[in-house]
């Protein structure tokens, strides 16, 4: 699965973004996507995951009631819409697709995006 992100940007605190990861090359209808970010000299970390219905959500305490994660099977699309967005959003973001099923964890993941970088500045 080729997935792009985009989106990415840079914002004023408090503001909005809203990322979208389209895959390119088969539908993604049937995978449970996740977002995750990546901080400079930090690991990548669990963002927000939708399952394959959008029907069910899950998020990192961290954004939990800033950020939104869906999406739009007949566009091949999920979406990362995020409010009040603070300094420490600061990451590149990075969609996946995991074939196995719901996760939380990098390795629960088997297809990725090339990131989208979103830099939020106080």
């Amino acid at each position: 699965v080729q997935l792009q992100a985009s989106g990415g940007g840079l914002v004023q605190a408090g503001g909005s973004l809203r990322l979208s990861c389209a895959a390119s090359d088969r539908t993604i209808s049937s995978n449970v996507m996740g977002w995750f970010r990546q901080a400079p000299g930090k690991e990548r970390e669990f963002v927000a995951v939708v399952s394959w219905s959008g029907g069910t959500t899950y998020y990192a305490d961290s954004v939990k009631g800033r950020f939104t994660i869906s999406r739009d099977n007949a566009k091949n699309t999920v979406y990362l819409q995020m409010n009040n967005l603070k300094p420490e959003d600061t990451a590149l973001y990075y969609c996946a697709a995991s074939v196995a099923g719901w996760g939380t964890d990098t390795e629960d993941y088997d297809y990725w995006g090339q990131g989208t970088l979103v830099t939020v500045s106080s």
